[in-house]
């Protein structure tokens, strides 16, 4: 990922930041512990991290190609939002239960939200850079093509390299520590109230360090775009009209 202002050759790019920490916000939203909540906050999270990168180009999109991008557009369709609260009714029992044992599992949940978040942001990025999306096409199907060509991409990726990395790093993480030991020890208490000072420097610090094990992982990234390029270009030749044949 590279930008266009000059930087030392090592230093990390601002937008890889970006991404980033939005990535790692959107990794302690399964510390709410209100159902349905921790989804909600989980969308904001995602949608306005696409909302940044278009700004940065000076794009506007309308709310459905955010929510597309954002991979939560059939979350907010009716059926959508029905499957979501008949699953989230289905865990929450056993999730309640569970976290509060089990550490690990915990910080699975915040794993697997950072890493699809940061590889779905880093390839939002790579296709504006690329100019697969613009003012025009965001009013019509490119975001659901681009949306496509990136759950693709990473589903062909191996990302336990950077999973490993995200789960030393939430494993030793401050407010995920403090939370799994207020609920082990004083299960009575009600929801926890979040400090926004407190949570917003322990984002800004997991990002840092983030960055730091990423950014040895560029050859990783390298390929990721090279698997979004192979399957935006599939998807847009299959849905080229074929040519008669005269048959």
């Amino acid at each position: 990922m590279a930008d266009s202002t000059s930087r030392p050759p090592n230093a990390v790019p601002p937008s890889l930041a970006r991404v980033a920490f939005h990535a790692m916000a959107a990794g302690l939203t399964p510390l709410i512990p209100v159902p349905f909540l921790d989804d909600y906050a989980l969308r904001q999270v995602r949608e306005q991290s696409v909302r940044d990168q278009l700004k940065e180009r000076g794009l506007k999109a309308p709310d459905k190609a955010v929510a597309v991008l954002a991979g939560s557009y059939e979350t907010r369709s009716l059926g959508g939002q029905l499957v979501s609260y008949l699953k989230a009714v289905a865990l929450f029992p056993v999730r309640k239960v569970f976290r509060k044992v089990f550490f690990v599992l915990w910080v699975k949940d915040c794993v697997d939200l950072t890493s699809v978040c940061l590889h779905h942001g880093y390839l939002l990025h790579h296709a504006l850079e690329r100019g697969d999306l613009d003012a025009a096409s965001l009013q019509g199907e490119a975001p659901r093509k681009v949306q496509a060509a990136i759950v693709a991409a990473c589903a062909e990726m191996d990302s336990r390299p950077i999973n490993q990395a995200l789960r030393r790093l939430f494993r030793s993480s401050r407010v995920l520590m403090a939370e799994a030991t207020r609920a082990f020890l004083d299960p009575k208490r009600g929801p926890r109230v979040p400090d926004p000072k407190a949570e917003n420097a322990e984002v800004r610090s997991l990002t840092d360090r983030l960055l730091q094990e990423l950014w040895e992982e560029r050859g990783y990234f390298t390929a990721l775009e090279a698997h979004y390029d192979k399957q935006l270009k599939t998807g847009l030749a299959a849905t080229e009209p074929r040519a008669a044949t005269g048959t």
